[in-house]
This record gives structure tokens, sequence and C-alpha cells, in this order.
């Protein structure tokens, strides 16, 4: 006979959390509240595991899956206010000779160092992610078209002016390119077309030489026929 639900909860063995909580304590996390099958304990768990599978492990910022669920939060809220929001991807450069000439443990303290520059220039409404290898994105709500390019070039100037210590005696300057595209107003779009746009100036950026910042001249007023096909997509219109 299967125990009832209030024993299950208050024996963490029935329920087979070790591993989780293994999880957890290799992964720095803070001590749970409440004592061990409490509810308050319990949901300390599902929290903490909720962070965890929400942030990249070597850099701590959100991870790919967090900021296309951000993203996707943020496009709709464009799309309903008009409020504007950036969207800006960051691309370190050359980091593949950062890799070959120094190892990955180097490529790796480059990619947190960078992390960390990104996250100490946000705002706290500002969502800073690693969505890739070497690439970084940050979506920005409510930056005003009038300001996109002064926040996307202070990011810019700002990793370029920092040394990342690799060792005692081992310094490394990188540099990264930026593209940055805004969300349509009051337009029911998707975020793989917003990212798209982005990725798009982020392409132009490596194409004018690496170590600068494209974003679109104004924010986008055309509407794609994809966006269209959304706005419209219910049942058609009887034409007989």
């Amino acid at each position: 006979m299967t125990p009832p639900l209030a024993t299950r909860l208050s024996d963490p063995a029935a329920l087979r959390l070790d591993s989780a909580l293994q999880l957890l304590q290799q992964s720095g996390h803070a001590a749970l509240p409440g004592a061990p099958g409490s509810v308050a304990w319990l949901q300390g768990v599902i929290d903490a595991l909720c962070d965890l599978s929400s942030r990249d492990a070597l850099t701590g910022l959100a991870n790919r899956r967090a900021f296309e669920a951000a993203l996707g939060r943020e496009i709709d809220r464009v799309a309903r206010s008009g409020e504007p929001a950036l969207l800006l991807l960051l691309d370190i450069d050359h980091f593949k000779r950062v890799n070959d000439t120094y190892g990955h443990q180097a490529g790796d303290i480059v990619i947190q160092a960078v992390a960390d520059i990104l996250r100490d220039c946000v705002r706290p409404m500002d969502l800073p992610a690693r969505i890739g290898g070497e690439e970084f994105a940050i979506v920005l709500p409510n930056c005003p078209p009038a300001f996109g390019q002064t926040v996307a070039e202070r990011l810019r100037a700002r990793l370029e002016s920092q040394t990342i210590a690799l060792g005692p005696q081992q310094h490394l300057g990188v540099t990264v390119s930026v593209g940055g595209a805004y969300a349509p107003q009051w337009v029911r779009s998707s975020p793989t077309l917003w990212i798209e746009r982005a990725d798009l100036q982020l392409y132009r950026a490596k194409a004018e030489g690496r170590n600068r910042t494209c974003l679109e001249p104004t924010p986008v007023s055309l509407v794609s026929a994809e966006e269209k096909g959304m706005l419209f997509g219910g049942p058609s219109w009887d034409q007989s």
C-alpha cells in the first residue's frame, strides 16, 4: 500500500531526493530553509532546482532556456504596451584564437570575466544571458531608441578597456562585436524573428571589422509576412 501523502512528504528518503540534493551541494547552493521534509524545505528544494535549471553553469548568467522564455514574455509585453525593448547579441572576437593559444581553461576564464562585466553593466531589470560558447545576449526592457546605441557602445568600450588575468603574470585583453534590434511595437511577433534581426546586425559588426556595435538604424516599422500571419492568422474572411 502506498504511504499517505503526509508520510511521504515527511520522509525525504521516500522522495528519492539524494541526487537532487547532491546536485545542489555541488553547485554551491545555500542551505535550504526549514527542517528536512518540511513544506518549507521541500519548497526550497523545488525553488533551488528551478533556479539551477535556468542558470549557465560556467557563468551563473541566465542560460539559453531562460533567455528564450524571457524573450517571449518581453516581445508579448511590447506588443501589448508599445514600450520599446532592445535585444543585444554579443560575440567575443577571435575567441578560437584564445583557446588555441592559451588553452580551454583560459577560454573559460575569459568567458567568466566577460559575464562578470556584463552583469556589472546592466540594470536590475535587464537580463544578461550566455546563449552559446562565446555568445551572450542581453534583453533590455524600456530602452528608448535614442539611448540604444549609447548603451551598446558603453558595453563594448567597457569590455575593451578591461584586462583579464589568466595567471599571476599573464593578462589578456578581449573585444566583442555587438548587434542589436528592437522588438516591433504593437505587433505580434516571435522571439525567433527578433533574434534573427539582431543576429543580422551582429553579422554586420563582424563583417565591418569586429570590435564595434551595429544596431538597426531605426526601430523596425515594417511587418514581415510571418508577423502578418500571426496577426491575421485566425479564420479566413469569407470572400464569396
